[in-house]
């Protein structure tokens, strides 16, 4: 089995009386947290109880600018993409299911990935929240206004692991209706 980040959107963020209703499924990745994973995750970023294991460790972040962030960068890398069918079919997949599976928040479950470190999964998510996530943010930030050419052509050349995660209404943690 992989382990894998989970993103999900939700109307409302996770609480510790409560887990929002509906949850709709929107991605996992194996082994990683993409790239793509953390832009969504990348604006009005806040720590929440995870909606599927004790700590506190689940992401939450607003909907729409997470999912503009993401398009705009997806619009760029593929400037550089032009004749990459596949990528092209990745982009409209990817955009049309955020279209159908759009709330208020998303919410970004790590902890399968924060553990396999052996470190404190809740310092994890700190650190995940405080660096990695406003890193990516800013260097695609600067990548869409045209300054950060070698970072993005890395991206092009690895668009994939970036990317190319599963998409999907059902995941491995689902939730009833």
């Amino acid at each position: 089995m992989a382990n894998r980040s989970y993103l999900y959107s939700a109307d409302s963020m996770p609480d510790e009386a409560e887990v929002p209703k509906p949850i709709r499924c929107i991605s996992q990745h194996n082994w990683d947290i993409p790239l793509a994973h953390k832009l969504m995750a990348g604006r009005g970023t806040t720590i929440v109880p995870s909606m599927i294991w004790n700590p506190p460790i689940g992401i939450a972040a607003d909907y729409a600018d997470g999912a503009a962030l993401l398009r705009d960068l997806l619009r760029t890398v593929g400037k550089g993409l032009e004749d990459d069918a596949e990528f092209a079919e990745c982009v409209a997949r990817t955009t049309a299911h955020l279209e159908k599976q759009q709330a208020k928040y998303f919410i970004l479950e790590t902890g399968e990935i924060v553990s396999m470190s052996g470190d404190d999964p809740a310092a994890s998510v700190r650190s995940l929240v405080a660096e990695d996530i406003p890193d990516a943010v800013a260097k695609a930030e600067a990548a869409i206004a045209g300054r950060n050419d070698d970072w993005l052509a890395s991206v092009r050349a690895d668009w994939q692991s970036h990317f190319a995660s599963f998409y999907s209404e059902a995941l491995y943690f689902s939730f009833p209706a």
